[in-house]
């Protein structure tokens, strides 16, 4: 299988000039360069042609430069771009409907427009303080939930991202987060995994250090992101939204990776059975246009005028971009992320087969992490097999991104071909060769 020589000489050049300039904080995985893109192809500056198996973070959701979401970018654009927030316009209301539509709840649903993940994460901070007029929120082991002050106190999937920034919002607690293949907890007889970690919250932090009348929400993914795409063991969520029901607790949960079809399903939590309170969502909501929303059962949404705001909530254009792409979704790819997913795990059983490396294979949907190991008695991650995998990837011509300690992430667009899985796994299938042969 030919190895490109990357970096071509256009893409060195602007490296060069991007490390002159702009901060050093942002984690660059390799010196890819992109040019344009069309679906789940990309190409960089010097021609060379990727397969797109990150999506930008699991943000374009209907692909590369969509002709139905371009349509609809150019058309708001050339209306107007912009009015703030002090002001009405149609397709801000009409994007509300449609996510009042599709809220993984049956009571109807409020929404506060966002810029970004970490910015609906806050806001459900905010809300959940404001409404329940409680100050204590427990969250996760492994999460990650943004960069902001109030959503990294949350985030706890990485020290870097706290390192030099302390001290963070007073008020979190964390728990382990339920990953049935690398457990931290013991269980009891009678007891699965997802149901011993409520029991911790409720014996152990609320037994010993936090009273729960004075926690205003529990914060979690309902599928690792950042963490290492862990799908969590089962009984959780009954257990846990059990749990939030006794003590009058707030279940938020963080979509902004997950939801939007990303696993089959509009939200993540719908694996589960269980309603939310309060939904957070960003990244493939708008097809790569900054957007974000904070969904909640109307009745949690109590707060008054002037109490949370922002200067591009319901920016026309992101709008009409995220009406674009519901409807794609909706139309097409929500069954095509649900059918591929499934014919891309069973392409990945298959390919486990012939690599000791790889240690489980998770997810759902279109949400899929290849966790690698060092032993599969111990489970001890390989975070140097992974981290060669994804540099091989690039160099073969598929785009990869890992996640956790040892996890490559497999998030391509929802409306990835069947052709296109089986050309990226077979790059995927010969680096992973290369990867446990160095």
């Amino acid at each position: 299988m030919q190895r490109l020589n990357l970096p071509g000489p256009k893409a060195r050049s602007l490296v060069e000039r991007d490390h002159s300039v702009v901060s050093p904080s942002y984690p660059r995985g390799y010196p890819f360069v992109m040019d344009y893109g069309s679906g789940t192809e990309v190409w960089d500056v010097d021609g060379n042609r990727f397969l797109d198996f990150a999506a930008g973070i699991a943000v374009v959701a209907t692909g590369h430069s969509h002709p139905k979401v371009v349509e609809a970018i150019q058309e708001q654009a050339a209306k107007f771009i912009h009015i703030s927030s002090d002001f009405y316009h149609e397709k801000w209301i009409q994007l509300s409907e449609k996510l009042n539509q599709i809220a993984p709840f049956s009571e109807d649903a409020a929404v506060f427009l966002t810029n970004s993940g970490t910015e609906s994460v806050e806001a459900a901070i905010k809300l959940a303080r404001y409404h329940t007029g409680r100050s204590q929120f427990i969250g996760f082991l492994g999460g990650f939930h943004g960069r902001t002050i109030g959503s990294i106190t949350f985030t706890a999937s990485k020290p870097i991202y706290h390192r030099g920034f302390f001290p963070l919002m007073n008020g979190v607690v964390h728990a382990p987060f339920p990953d049935p293949y690398r457990p931290l907890l013991q269980t009891r007889d009678g007891e699965t995994y997802g149901q011993a970690v409520v029991r911790y919250i409720e014996d152990e932090l609320f037994g010993r250090i936090l009273p729960p009348e004075d926690v205003a929400g529990i914060l979690v993914e309902p599928i690792q992101g950042e963490g290492g795409y862990i799908v969590p063991a089962e009984g959780f969520f009954q257990a846990l939204r059990d749990l939030c029901d006794r003590y009058g607790i707030l279940l938020i949960v963080d979509e902004v990776q997950s939801g939007m079809g990303r696993t089959g399903k509009w939200w993540a939590i719908e694996h589960f059975g269980v309603e939310p309170d309060i939904v957070t969502s960003a990244k493939g909501i708008a097809s790569g246009m900054p957007l974000g929303a904070m969904i909640s059962r109307k009745s949690v949404m109590s707060w008054t005028k002037g109490s949370h705001g922002n200067t591009y909530g319901g920016n026309p254009i992101a709008c009409a971009a995220s009406l674009a792409t519901i409807d794609l979704i909706q139309s097409e790819y929500l069954h095509n992320a649900a059918e591929m997913g499934g014919y891309l795990m069973d392409v990945l059983e298959e390919i486990r087969m012939r690599h000791p490396s790889i240690g489980d294979i998770r997810g759902r949907g279109l949400m899929i992490g290849v966790d690698f190991v060092k032993d599969h008695g111990t489970r001890k991650p390989n975070a140097y097999v992974r981290e060669r995998v994804e540099r091989f990837g690039f160099e073969h011509g598929i785009l990869l991104l890992g996640c956790g300690k040892s996890t490559i992430r497999l998030s391509p667009p929802l409306s990835v071909k069947k052709s296109e899985i089986d050309e990226g796994m077979m790059i995927f299938d010969h680096v992973i060769g290369l990867a446990e042969r160095e």
